[in-house]
């Protein structure tokens, strides 16, 4: 599996859609997000899936009984995402989802439905909160990778995320294989309000925070 897995993750490099950098520093930094979940998740959304991190390596790798939803809006790493969840023969308990996030977040059935929420660059704090917090479900677990430099407090301001029913936030820093990756984990503590997520666009365009 680990051997297929780094295959594919170097074909995603192939395609444009995997930065530089070894890609056993990217297995473990996508190994680090199960880490911080308090309980293995039933139903878990990558947001942004993109070109498999982390959501491909969390559901190859972790929690064998999790459903996955891989969601991205961009067609070609929906396809790469599809042929990947294919050849690791998990499509029996991953679905690939092409579609904003912003429409996702109002669809029936996916709303509020989901134990865990990870996201690897996929847009700024605002944006990823906004997404993510109507997806959750309460009690819900957000974790987001960011940057060594970053400051938490200003980035994910608790007035901010409050607004969205989301607490906390808490920063960790977890060693994956010597190469630390820097978490922010956040817990949806009340039902995300109906006016969230906002129209395609206006999360990045007006930000909440």
């Amino acid at each position: 599996m680990t051997d297929l897995l780094r295959d594919l993750l170097l074909e995603s490099r192939q395609l444009g859609f995997l930065g530089p950098g070894p890609v056993e520093d990217h297995l473990g930094h996508a190994r680090a997000f199960a880490v911080l979940p308090q309980r293995a998740p039933d139903l878990a959304l990558d947001l942004g899936a993109g070109g498999g991190l982390p959501g491909l390596v969390l559901a190859a790798t972790t929690w064998p009984d999790a459903r996955w939803v891989f969601l991205d809006a961009h067609q070609r790493r929906t396809q790469f995402l599809t042929e990947a969840v294919d050849a690791l023969g998990l499509a029996y308990r991953v679905e690939v989802v092409r579609a904003r996030a912003e429409e996702f977040g109002r669809e029936e059935g996916r709303r509020g439905a989901f134990d865990l929420v990870v996201a690897r660059s996929f847009g700024a704090p605002a944006v990823t909160a906004e997404c993510a917090a109507p997806l959750l479900r309460v009690g819900g677990e957000l974790l987001v990778s960011e940057p060594p430099e970053a400051t938490t407090s200003e980035r994910w301001p608790r007035d901010g995320l409050a607004e969205l029913g989301l607490g906390g936030p808490e920063r960790q820093v977890v060693d994956a294989s010597g190469v630390p990756v820097h978490l922010v984990r956040l817990v949806l503590e009340e039902a995300c309000g109906e006016r969230y997520p906002r129209r395609v666009g206006v999360p990045s365009k007006r930000p909440l925070f």
